[in-house]
């Protein structure tokens, strides 16, 4: 009996086959700080911007890296990091905050376009979490958000310094540990050594970008 192909699976080859000359994630991350620092330098080469780029990724993209982001207007992952069309696959939410939508997005970067590297990536004065460590009450559906990012605003409390930036710190180790834990596409992932996923927080005042220590959570629990 012949073995019928879908569609589907011809477009999630032919994307693989793109995706496939992908930079190793030690390479990857490395990009993405040392782009951070001719940014906060004003050094900013602006890569990949021209008119030939376009050509190029309308044939195909393979990002080097998913960023998982608060959807501030502030926070623009390619010039903060100096990168250009196609180098980036970036998921939007406020706070971040991963649901199945967004779980989708993270899985399709990682296991279709090759993005063997994912950033969860917070910002210094983060509304969303501001509203979670001091806010009671909030309408419609934005209290679905807050509700998410309360568990790291609960734990914030028992950190000494200011309680809306270590409350940032920790929604992002706890987004990572969420992400590392999800099945099965990015545990399998990770356990292989195939995948990584790193927390960092943006700093509003000097455009740096800190990359959170893997043990982050271990150390204030």
């Amino acid at each position: 009996m012949t073995n019928k192909i879908t569609p589907l699976i011809l477009v999630l080859s032919l994307l693989t086959t793109i995706a496939c000359a992908q930079v190793t994630l030690d390479s990857a991350l490395s990009i993405l700080k040392q782009g951070n620092k001719r940014f906060i330098e004003e050094k900013s080469i602006k890569p990949h911007q021209d008119f030939q780029r376009i050509k190029e990724v309308s044939l195909g993209q393979k990002p080097i890296a998913t960023i998982v982001r608060c959807s501030d207007s502030r926070v623009p992952s390619e010039i903060i990091f100096d990168q250009g069309l196609g180098d980036l696959f970036v998921v939007r939410t406020a706070g971040q905050v991963s649901t199945f939508a967004s779980w989708g997005s993270i899985e399709f970067g990682y296991a279709v376009l090759g993005a063997n590297l994912i950033v969860v990536m917070g910002h210094t004065k983060c509304g969303a979490v501001a509203a979670a460590c001091k806010i009671p009450d909030l309408p419609g559906h934005i209290v679905t958000l807050i509700n998410a990012i309360k568990p790291a605003a609960q734990l914030a409390k028992t950190q000494t310094g200011d309680e809306v930036e270590n409350a940032v710190k920790t929604n992002e180790a706890m987004q990572v540990q969420q992400l590392q834990n999800l099945e099965p596409v990015l545990t399998k992932g990770v356990q292989n050594g195939e995948l990584k996923i790193v927390g960092a927080v943006y700093n509003l005042e000097t455009g740096k970008v800190e990359f959170l220590d893997p043990n982050y959570l271990q150390t204030i629990k």
